[in-house]
């Protein structure tokens, strides 16, 4: 997948609880790519890295892929215009949910002039 800018409609942001464990609270802002369809048949999910306040809707660039193993979903790793975070960064950031699952992190790869 290259790099790409993306809106992200934030549908959990930042200290949020999940709708449906309430004992899981976002430790980052979470939502969705509108149009483009996830691989359960929804709209694609999406952290959002590198923001520190409550949102409600991002514009950024997609710097990762988070692929579960165990799962049919995808998560994409959106943040600001030219912040980078490493493999580990990411992983810690969104372990808060990924722990449930067996995942693996792709990156993006820069696009060409």
């Amino acid at each position: 997948m290259q790099r790409q800018k993306v809106h992200v409609t934030v549908d959990r942001p930042l200290g949020s609880r999940h709708p449906k464990h309430s004992e899981l609270i976002y430790e980052v802002n979470y939502g969705f790519v509108p149009g483009v369809m996830g691989g359960d048949g929804e709209e694609q999910d999406a952290y959002i890295l590198g923001v520190d306040v409550p949102l409600t809707e991002f514009e950024g660039t997609v710097i990762a892929v988070v692929e579960r193993r165990d799962d049919n979903e995808t998560k994409w790793i959106v943040v600001p215009e030219n912040t980078d975070f490493t493999d580990r960064e990411i992983l810690n950031q969104i372990h808060f949910q990924e722990k449930f699952f067996s995942v693996r992190l792709v990156r993006t790869k820069e696009r060409l002039p």
